[in-house]
């Protein structure tokens, strides 16, 4: 490794702050000072079925302070769990165990038995996706969880430490397979709410629209404004995801952020480097890339001072962290029981390189 002069990294801490929002729902939100926040994207995407139980837990028990993941409405307002809007054909098999032939109908068009009705528990192997992923696990009969469903089983597995990051899925390029913005965010506040989950979680978007929308109703909720500039998704330009606001009109992507109230900035970890963070840091933005896949860029943005970092490889993230001696979040030992129905076992050791990560 090529020697480097020292760094001094700065990263910004959780604060506390307590809240009460325009639904009636009185929260107090009592973040925990965290000096880096190791998150596990759609679980433990790299190691087992995303967006699944089975996920979550491959990820509690690698030990994560966060658990990231997506949510869409179903077509009677219950939040699931998914990260795209329309059933995916490379991870679903339908109620027959045949792979879906194209993207299934939106999800706010099914019911929540149509939509258990899907085995997410494994990738096709003829997609891509499985060759990008090869080192995923899976876990059969897996199923698409409600919000509701992974809140009870982070609580049954008494995984008390654990935030949660999601994401609401909305392509403003496709709003009929999204609510509308006021009924997505009054659905998911209530489930967070419901099972006193608000101290412990932060809401994500890529549409700011969704997020002003729930500033709105929940004015202290914490936010992150996520963002991409790659050539085949780049959200900054245009103003389409961004609440009307174009990068153009800025000097760059952190005072575009400011300018939205962001607080927490969530960038693609290529469009980050080390004088935008340092930029970022002056308009007083905590900073977590996303998804950072491979040892050598986790070392580095560390290195930088990032406040936290989204990967499908949590185990991974802990061996960078542990060579730098930073405090580890607590690993999970699994019930028994779930070893047994066949969840993969912690893994301990870095999986292989050379996985590229997709676009969220």
């Amino acid at each position: 490794m090529t020697s480097q002069p020292p760094i001094t990294i700065q990263r910004l801490t959780w604060l506390r702050w307590s809240c009460t929002t325009a639904v009636g729902l009185s929260l107090w939100c009592a973040g925990a000072a965290l000096a880096f926040d190791a998150q596990g994207h759609r679980g433990a995407r790299g190691l087992a079925p995303e967006n699944t139980i089975a996920g979550f837990e491959q990820a509690l028990a690698i030990g994560v302070s966060t658990l990231e993941l997506d949510v869409v409405l179903s077509a009677n307002g219950v939040p699931v769990v998914s990260h795209d809007t329309a059933p995916n054909p490379d991870i679903t098999r339908d109620a027959s165990h045949q792979w879906l032939k194209s993207r299934g109908r939106p999800f706010n068009t099914l019911s929540l038995d149509e939509i258990a009705s899907f085995d997410v528990g494994r990738i096709n192997p003829g997609s891509r996706y499985a060759r990008d992923f090869a080192s995923q696990r899976p876990v059969d009969g897996e199923r698409i969880p409600t919000l509701a469903a992974v809140f009870k089983r982070v609580r049954t597995l008494r995984a008390d430490h654990t935030r949660f990051n999601i994401e609401l899925k909305h392509n403003p390029n496709r709003p009929h397979e999204s609510p509308e913005p006021a009924e997505f965010v009054r659905a998911v506040l209530e489930v967070i709410q419901q099972h006193g989950m608000a101290s412990r979680t932060t809401i994500q978007s890529f549409d700011w629209h969704l997020l002003r929308e729930v500033h709105r109703v929940a004015p202290d909720m914490p936010l992150s404004h996520l963002s991409a500039q790659r050539e085949r998704f780049d959200t900054l330009r245009s103003g389409v995801w961004t609440d009307g606001l174009k990068l153009a009109s800025f000097e760059d992507a952190p005072s575009m952020v400011a300018a939205a109230g962001g607080k927490l900035w969530s960038p693609h970890f290529q469009d980050l480097s080390q004088p935008v963070l340092t930029r970022a840091r002056a308009l007083n933005l905590r900073v977590i890339p996303w998804t950072v896949n491979e040892i050598p860029d986790m070392g580095r943005l560390i290195d930088w001072g990032v406040d936290g970092i989204i990967t499908d490889y949590p185990d991974r993230l802990r061996t960078v962290m542990q060579r730098r001696g930073m405090e580890l979040p607590p690993a999970m030992e699994l019930p028994n029981d779930k070893q047994a129905e066949g969840v993969p076992p912690p893994v301990r050791e870095p999986a292989p390189f050379g996985v590229a990560p997709d676009l969220r």
